[in-house]
């Protein structure tokens, strides 16, 4: 485990003009320009985010064999910002001063020319397995440094986290949000041709990188969800022939099943905020409804009780309700309950049919699945079921997950015919900045996990 040790850092006070600009309403506090007590700012105006324009030099090699991991480590912090959507990196052929060392002074005119608005400085030195990173973030036109600067101390092995933990720093100072680069996301990933796909359980760093796999491809494997706090994987198998829930640890890839009786069959899983508890749909009869089992215990409860469909719940991150999809008023449609059972309210009225409801961290918004007209939609709503707002369209998106910060949504994109195939895509709570995720291969049924410690 990389252990990461930080330096002292003064908070500082910054805004980010944006709010969730729900049903086409604009923050009343957007503006053109920020209002003087505002050092770095990024602005949307009628929905359109000006990303804040940011100098990267390159982090300075403080050791004769640090220089590639030096550059290494630039260039995710890069990769991480300015995918964001919410900072532009100023090329470095445009710069007018070079950084040649971490202690030397800052020519801010230089780069108040070149119209940079934060400037972003590091060093790194490699000690054998240990890599130590220090940086220093500025606002280039008050002339001064954005807190004291940070020291990470880790493992050569886990550059890439310390990346991401430097540009989670500095998004999370310039925006005010908390950050979620440091993160992972477990996908099925998927191989072979379209009728005879084999598929498995695999795990990656939220951008792509670091893919390993935790199950092998001879079963069926669908819907991966992260336990609270990243260590264990909830996932429904068909090893037996029938839909069954399994529980695997990430760390020691072992695994255990969610006991149901014959004949019944268990799928949807999600674990509660505690990760004491997992929710469920289970099928007996012919009839589909919402249970719960304590792991501990092993004590099921059954939540909903009807003839229809009840499936894909979600708690809400006070655990006190949870949101799911159910046929129950004739088509599929969303309904929210308390997460002791009781009678359901539904929240979605619009046209079309809605599913894989999941809430968001924040607790403000359900994000879900659209049907309609022969397209699909990823979307967001109020808990109760106001403002909903459509983020992308295509012949076949479905399934999102939330950032930890509830900024973004990562989901499948499938594409029809004999040679399509899944994709993993992401894409911003205000609609913008979709983006296709690097996998190995196809892709399918993603599930962010926690920041890392």
């Amino acid at each position: 485990m990389t252990q990461f040790v930080m330096g002292s850092m003064r908070v500082f006070c910054f805004a980010l003009m944006m709010g969730l600009l729900l049903g086409g309403r604009t923050p009343a506090a957007a503006q053109s320009d920020c209002s003087p007590d505002i050092k770095l700012c990024i602005i949307v105006i009628d929905g359109k985010i000006s990303p804040l324009p940011l100098a990267i030099p390159e982090f300075q090699p403080e050791t004769a064999n640090a220089a590639t991991i030096a550059a290494d480590i630039s260039r995710v912090i890069t990769e991480d910002l300015v995918g964001s959507g919410l900072f532009r990196q100023i090329p470095t052929e445009a710069f007018i001063s070079q950084v040649s060392s971490f202690t030397a002074p800052i020519r801010f005119p230089d780069w108040r020319a070149i119209n940079a608005t934060g400037l972003l400085t590091g060093a790194v030195a490699v000690n054998r397995d240990q890599v130590i990173v220090k940086f220093r973030l500025y606002d280039v036109f008050s002339g001064t440094e954005l807190g004291e600067g940070q020291q990470l101390v880790g493992t050569t092995a886990g550059w890439r986290r310390i990346a991401h933990k430097v540009a989670d720093q500095v998004y999370a100072r310039v925006t005010g949000e908390d950050p979620y680069f440091d993160s992972r996301v477990v996908f099925v990933s998927e191989a072979g041709p379209k009728d005879d796909r084999r598929k498995r359980l695999a795990i990656m760093d939220y951008d792509g990188a670091n893919v390993q796999f935790l199950t092998d491809s001879s079963s069926i494997v669908l819907a991966p969800r992260f336990s609270p706090n990243g260590d264990r994987v909830l996932y429904t198998s068909y090893e037996s022939g029938f839909p069954r829930i399994n529980m695997i640890d990430v760390a020691s890839v072992g695994r255990r099943e969610i006991p149901t009786a014959p004949g019944e069959m268990a799928f949807s899983p999600r674990f509660s905020r505690d990760g004491t508890q997992v929710i469920y749909s289970l099928s007996n009869g012919g009839n589909t409804d919402i249970y719960r089992t304590d792991l501990g215990s092993g004590q099921s409860t059954r939540l909903t009780s009807a003839p229809s469909i009840e499936t894909a719940p979600s708690l809400s991150p006070d655990g006190q309700q949870i949101v799911f999809e159910s046929d129950r008023s004739g088509t599929q449609q969303l309904y929210v309950l308390g997460s002791n059972g009781g009678e359901p309210t539904r929240i979605s009225f619009g046209e079309g049919r809605y599913g894989t409801p999941v809430w968001s961290p924040r607790g403000d918004l359900i994000a879900f699945t659209k049907q309609n007209q022969g397209r699909f939609f990823i979307g967001v709503m109020r808990t109760d079921g106001s403002e909903e707002r459509l983020l992308t369209a295509s012949p076949l998106d479905e399934g999102p997950t939330w950032s930890p910060n509830g900024r973004v949504l990562m989901f499948t994109r499938d594409t029809l015919g004999a040679t399509g195939e899944p994709a993993l895509y992401s894409v911003d709570i205000t609609g913008v900045n979709l983006k296709r995720i690097t996998t190995p291969g196809p892709a399918s049924d993603p599930s962010w996990g926690p920041l890392q410690p």
